[in-house]
């Protein structure tokens, strides 16, 4: 019994050991525990910041930490290794990969941060969370076998630390999206550069830093990095030629370099095996021609190179690619044909060719791109109807067809196209009435018809059917709107309305409840009176850009004292007729324009306040009084400041005072007095000078001829007095091509020296016409702005005062009238081959005509009367093709005058006033008595001449340059010619879209 109870004992020993064995055996097997020491960093990490919603953008973020909890704290849980967004290794249990992209973490990080402690990490994603502007601490060296980091779209701040540099087994980097609110770059890559970080991580195969300000060229190096599979450096300030041998890096398969605009490249010949699939270049100068090799790149599934520099035929060798669904090839200089081919990309979801050279009148394979989301042809030359083969892009959400030839009507078929969320047929030909079909798309936000000639009445209650709508343009048509004084609710929420030239006769009451407006234009109407009390109720606090101008406003139902959209960008009153103060914008305002009104009073010192304004424009009111010096403030960002026409006094104020970016100043016309303040030499950027017609009392401003962009300069009718001193290299007037001194108190003899190195007016122009003007833009969540500004002026030009409302750019005039100059015609006037425009008349100037003059190929108008020139007229003059205004009338001239060509369009008064002169068109034949040498009594009759130019008849032709542009200067204005000539705008907005951060 004793034994077989041993033996019992021994088995059920032996049985506890095997247990205790297997167990143990099985324990070995499993995961082990995370270490006390990391499981204690990654809490502490933890504990330094908030959980804060706002600060991850991600629809799916959540707080990944809020399931981490200690040894101490009740449930499940205390092992580090099983928290939400913790790797550990299988076998040492050590944590080797931290997953907290959108996270809701929100506070500072430095190098004392726990994090660090986790020496053994290979993997770090803290992405699309906000780290409070920290900049990325230097302890992330200690990281080692760190082999990707993600740290992108979480407001780092600052430079990239050399320290990164060190982790040479890094494989993923993203530091790609780290800006602010307002899209400024918040970190860079200067030192270290982007060169040194490609030398030091050679392993890499993904490298994202869009959005990061590295200002450099791009480093050959790069393409040496052979396991490259994708590369982001969207808008870095990347500049000088991409370097070509990237393309053929050999595991490539994304290249984004797109929005760098000073980067420059072209393609390469491409090879069969290259692996490339998305290729994003929009934005930069890439140039040259698409090679027919890109049809060899086989896996390519999106291609954007809109706004580059391409040139030369779309190689129909693009529609080969089986897998494009993205292709955009808008908006640069392609011509020639759209291929056919392309009808082979079924499978395009977008498709834009918008803005280029194509003859293209129709695309009958349109319609087989069945899976379309984006169709973008505005500007390709499109003619004949809408196309009905688009029926079958059923997936259409984005139409834009604008600015083409199109013709006919608006087709009802649209309204299938059920899913359309923006429609774009502005500027065409399109006629008739808006089918009330259009309103049965409900999905609509975007909807633009304007500047066709559509016609008949809308009637606004058919827009609440549009509950989506967000954005509505019906300018410029013929149509007419019916009023809607409801105030039902359900009409839709707008953010931008354009109803230029819409016959409206007062303001629309549905906008009483238009609340998130950022875009109101009522220009060119018929709106008359005062401008309603609720106006200024109206998007308060989204209202970026507002047009009034062009109707029959008087004033403001009640005159705020300063008009209260805080948010307001731009203000257009224009071309009215309001009276009483002048309105004070908020200092939001870039650009205000209140010019042909009648205005009256002084510059208010609130509108000091405006310290952003880009163009201030007050001319042709009644204003008064002096220019507050307060206004020198602006010159840091104004760039156009129009007060001309108005009855300011007082001495010109100092401006140029800080650095600035002034390009045009007209004070025209007004009765400022004193000399020109010297702080003008400090406007480097200046181009457009105007001070005629005011009592300034000064020697000419020859320090003026250091501004190096000046094209034009204006002071005639004013009191300069003396001589213009010697030319001086400092003060060459490098860029002048329009000078007018005339009807001051000059002396001395011409300049020759200036007109000898004035070498802007010897450049003839073009065949493009082009105008003057200053071009900027800014930018606002959702538009981006652009502001141009045409240069205009008020010149004599064959004997009467005429308004030039545009400037041709290659336009060139001196007019010395008017003054006390003698001596000499100087023969270097003959090197300004450029000139359209020489008036030296009534003067004191002697001596012959030179015949150089015959050299101005490109003078329309030559004005020479009213001084003491003898001699013969040269006969070199008839070379001068173009010349339609003569005047050489009063003067000591003798012999025949020359025959032929432009002379035999000339009339007797062009020759009047010189008693020796004969031949046609005069009464006196040469070699008859009456054409004798002049008496000094014929002299004094001949000045005395009761020929009043002021009535002068304009010449025959309308001339190359100066009869495309010149208008006559009215006293007054009439609406019609508003209309007539304002009346079509251009868009003068583009809109934007969300862009993803990382390419």
């Amino acid at each position: 019994m004793c034994l077989f109870a041993f033996m019992c004992f021994l088995l059920l020993l032996s049985s506890f050991y095997l247990i205790m064995a297997n167990s143990n055996s099985s324990s070995s097997m499993q995961q082990p525990l995370c270490h006390d020491s990391e499981s204690s960093a990654l809490l502490q990490f933890k504990q330094s910041f908030l959980i804060n919603e706002y600060a991850s953008g991600d629809p799916s973020a959540y707080p990944k930490v809020a399931t981490w909890k200690s040894h101490r704290e009740e449930g499940e849980g205390s092992d580090c290794c099983s928290w939400d967004g913790v790797e550990c290794d299988r076998e040492t249990g050590h944590v080797i990969g931290l997953h907290l992209a959108s996270s809701y973490l929100y506070g500072s990080i430095n190098s004392s941060s726990t994090l660090f402690n986790l020496v053994h990490l290979r993997r770090l994603d803290l992405s699309d969370n906000h780290f409070n502007y920290s900049e990325i601490p230097s302890a992330v060296g200690q990281l080692s076998r760190l082999r990707s980091l993600n740290l992108s779209m979480s407001r780092f701040f600052g430079q990239i630390p050399m320290e990164l540099l060190a982790l040479s087994k890094l494989v993923f980097i993203d530091l790609s999206g780290n800006i602010d609110p307002s899209g400024n770059l918040l970190l860079k890559l200067h030192k270290p550069d982007l060169r040194n970080l490609v030398q030091n991580l050679t392993h890499l195969k993904l490298l994202y830093l869009s959005l990061v300000d590295i200002s450099s060229t791009i480093p050959y190096e790069l393409a040496n990095l052979s396991s490259l599979t994708s590369l982001g450096l969207r808008e870095c300030g990347l500049y000088g030629e991409f370097p070509m041998n990237i393309f053929r890096l050999p595991s490539l398969q994304v290249l984004s370099v797109r929005y760098n605009p000073y980067l420059i490249g072209y393609l390469p010949e491409f090879e069969n095996a290259n692996p490339l699939k998305v290729l994003f270049l929009a934005h930069t100068r890439f140039s040259g021609e698409l090679p027919t090799s890109i049809g060899r790149l086989g896996s390519l599934t999106a291609l954007d190179i809109h706004f580059c520099n391409f040139t030369g035929l779309v190689p129909s060798s693009l529609g080969h690619l089986p897998q494009l669904s993205y292709l955009d090839l808008s908006y640069n200089f392609f011509s020639g044909q759209i291929p056919s081919s392309l009808a082979n990309l079924t499978i395009l979801t977008h498709l834009s060719l918008s803005s280029n050279d194509f003859i293209v009148w129709t695309l009958p394979w349109l319609g087989q791109q069945t899976k379309l989301i984006f169709l973008g042809l505005l500007g390709v030359n499109l003619t004949g109807e809408i196309p009905s083969s688009l029926t079958n892009m059923s997936q259409l959400s984005t139409l834009n067809l604008g600015e083409n030839q199109l013709s006919g009507q608006i087709p009802s078929w649209l309204m299938n196209l059920t899913q359309l969320t923006q429609l774009d047929l502005e500027e065409n030909q399109l006629e008739g009435s808006i089918p009330s079909s259009l309103f049965e798309l409900i999905n609509l936000q975007y909807l633009y018809l304007h500047s066709n000639y559509l016609n008949g009445t809308v009637r606004f209650h058919l827009l609440s059917k549009l509950k989506n709508l967000t954005q509505l343009e019906l300018s410029n048509n013929r149509l007419s709107l019916l009023s809607y004084n409801s105030t039902n609710a359900t009409f839709p929420k707008l953010n931008h309305l354009g109803l230029n030239e819409c016959n409206l006769t007062e303001f629309p009451d549905f906008l009483r409840n238009q609340h998130e407006l950022e875009w109101l234009s009522l220009a060119g109407n018929n709106i008359h009176g005062t401008i309603p009390r609720w106006m200024w109720n109206i998007s308060r606090e989204t209202l970026i850009a507002l047009d009034l101008s062009g109707n029959f406003l008087t004033g403001f139902d009640q005159h705020p004292v300063v008009l209260p959209w805080f948010r307001l960008r731009r203000l257009y009153l224009y071309f009215n007729i309001l009276q009483g103060p002048l309105p004070i914008p908020p200092p939001s305002t870039f650009e205000y324009s209140v010019t042909r009104n009648k205005l009256t009073g002084k510059i208010p010192p609130l509108l000091c306040n405006m310290t952003s304004l880009i163009s201030l424009y007050l001319s042709s009111n009644n204003l008064s009084g002096r220019i507050p010096q307060c206004m020198a403030n602006f010159s840091k960002s104004l760039i156009a400041l129009q007060l001309g026409n108005n009855n300011f006094d007082g001495p010109i104020p100092e401006t140029c005072t800080v650095p600035n970016n002034l390009r045009v100043i007209d004070l025209s016309e007004n009765q400022f007095q004193g000399q020109i303040p010297r702080s003008l030499a400090n406007c480097v950027m200046l181009e457009h000078l105007v001070l005629g017609n005011n009592q300034i009392d000064d020697v000419f401003p020859l320090w003026l001829g250091a501004l190096p962009h000046l094209h034009v300069l204006i002071l005639r009718s004013n009191k300069f007095h003396g001589a213009i001193k010697s030319w001086h290299t400092n003060f060459r007037f490098p860029s002048l091509r329009i000078i007018d001194l005339s009807n001051n108190e000059l002396i001395g003899d011409l300049p020759y020296e200036y007109f000898q190195n004035w070498d802007a007016m010897k450049l003839t122009g073009g065949d493009t016409l082009r105008y003057m003007q200053a071009n900027t833009r800014f930018e606002m969540p959702g538009y981006i702005m652009p502001a141009n500004f045409m240069y205009s002026m008020t010149m004599t030009n064959k004997g009467m005062q005429r308004l030039y409302e545009k400037v041709p750019d290659s336009f060139t005039a001196i007019d010395f009238s008017g003054n006390n100059f003698e001596g000499s015609i100087p023969t270097s006037i003959g090197s300004l081959k450029g000139l359209h425009l020489l008036n030296l008349g009534d003067n004191n100037l002697s001596g012959h005509i030179p015949s150089s003059l015959g050299n101005l190929t490109q003078l329309e108008s030559l004005d020479l009367s009213k001084n003491k020139l003898s001699g013969e007229i040269p006969s070199q003059l008839t070379w001068m093709t173009f010349l339609e205004f003569f005047n050489v009338s009063d003067n000591n001239l003798t012999g025949p005058i020359p025959q032929g060509k432009q002379f035999s369009t000339f009339s007797n008064t062009s020759f009047e006033g010189n008693p020796g002169l004969c031949g046609t068109p005069l009464s006196r034949a040469c070699g008859s008595s009456e054409a004798s040498p002049p008496t000094p009594s014929s002299l004094e009759q001949g000045s005395t001449s009761e020929f009043d130019w002021k009535f002068v008849l304009m010449g025959y032709g309308s001339g190359l340059v100066i009869g495309v542009s010149i208008g006559y200067y009215l006293m007054s204005w009439k609406h019609e010619w508003f209309v007539g000539t304002f009346g079509k705008q251009q868009r003068n907005w583009i809109r934007t879209e969300r862009m993803g951060l990382r390419s």
